[in-house]
């Protein structure tokens, strides 16, 4: 399929921009082009030639003007035309397999961390996946047969991410049994559910929270559990969290509100804290993501809710 058919397929929705459709197309997992300028005003220049698409020039006062792309009787007997072609067979090309394949001239240390490379890709990637199925972006749902489709196309690829998890984790496992079980044990944690929601609490740590890296490793595992919410004891947290000039809680921080997963942290007598410890406290708490509370009772009342 080219990038005309999926401009076609989006504007049979509703008329966009180019730069609309740009947005689109960066942020879809269907849409795989790059979506980059050339790309999308290219392929609008080429559906106008062909009478596909029409454009209206709309002014407006407070902003610059913008191009209204619109798709025409053409268009829409061209797409559907593109919908019952013979559909292509599967790809499963994967640039890994082929490193894989050869990966026998490396040494189990480095054998193990290109393995783990990939099992954290697939998991950022499948998060990635799962947060934009709760937000349904940019799917078109104008009848339930066309919702229930757009939603059958997001559990294909999630699940084909899950399957590669899957896949990579056994191999992990067979061959180094002992590195796994040590890194599982690594982050002590439990599920807890409470009112129909669930949310996951790290109970303790091998080394206190003190990079992004860590972060990361706490959102696949929010992952894995299906939730987006998250409960920090306070001795999980390094000293350097709680020192502005680290920059340890920013970046941290940042990591959780990227991948959508709401923190609560628990921290008992936070009025020890003083100065520019404090002062980062009192900031932190003005997020809608990650907010600081003395017990964990008020902890997991502001997660819950």
């Amino acid at each position: 399929m080219s990038i005309k058919f999926a401009i076609l397929g989006m504007l049979s929705w509703k008329s966009f921009t180019g730069y609309e459709l740009k947005k689109i197309f960066e942020e879809s997992s269907i849409l795989y082009w790059s979506g980059n300028n050339n790309q999308i005003y290219k392929a609008l220049i080429q559906l106008l030639d062909e009478g596909l698409v029409t454009n209206e020039l709309i002014h407006q006062d407070s902003s610059p003007s913008k191009k209204i792309y619109t798709i025409t009787d053409s268009g829409l007997a061209e797409l559907k035309d593109g919908v019952q072609s013979t559909p292509f067979s599967p790809e499963f090309k994967k640039p890994f397999l082929i490193q894989l394949a050869w990966s026998d001239f490396l040494n189990e240390q480095e054998l193990n961390s290109l393995l783990s490379s990939y099992e954290h890709e697939i998991k950022m990637q499948l998060l990635i996946q799962q947060e934009q199925n709760k937000r349904t972006i940019n799917s078109p749902k104008r009848t339930p047969r066309e919702a229930f489709l757009w939603d059958m196309i997001s559990k294909n690829i999630i699940s084909s991410y899950k399957n590669e998890l899957d896949w990579v984790q056994e191999l992990r496992h067979k061959l180094f049994e002992d590195l796994v079980t040590e890194e599982k044990s690594r982050m002590n944690y439990q599920i807890i559910e409470s009112n129909d929601k669930k949310y996951l609490e790290l109970v303790s740590t091998a080394t206190p929270l003190n990079t992004e890296q860590d972060a990361l490793d706490l959102v696949s595992l929010c992952g894995e559990a299906d939730t987006n919410l998250l409960l920090l004891q306070h001795y999980t947290l390094s000293e350097d969290f709680f020192k502005l000039k680290t920059g340890v809680a920013g970046k941290i921080k940042q990591k959780f509100i990227n991948y959508h997963v709401k923190v609560a942290a628990i921290v008992p007598n936070i009025s020890l804290y003083q100065g520019k410890s404090m002062e980062m406290i009192v900031e932190t708490n003005k997020s809608n993501h990650f907010r600081i509370f003395e017990s964990k009772e008020s902890a997991e009342l502001w997660l819950l809710k």
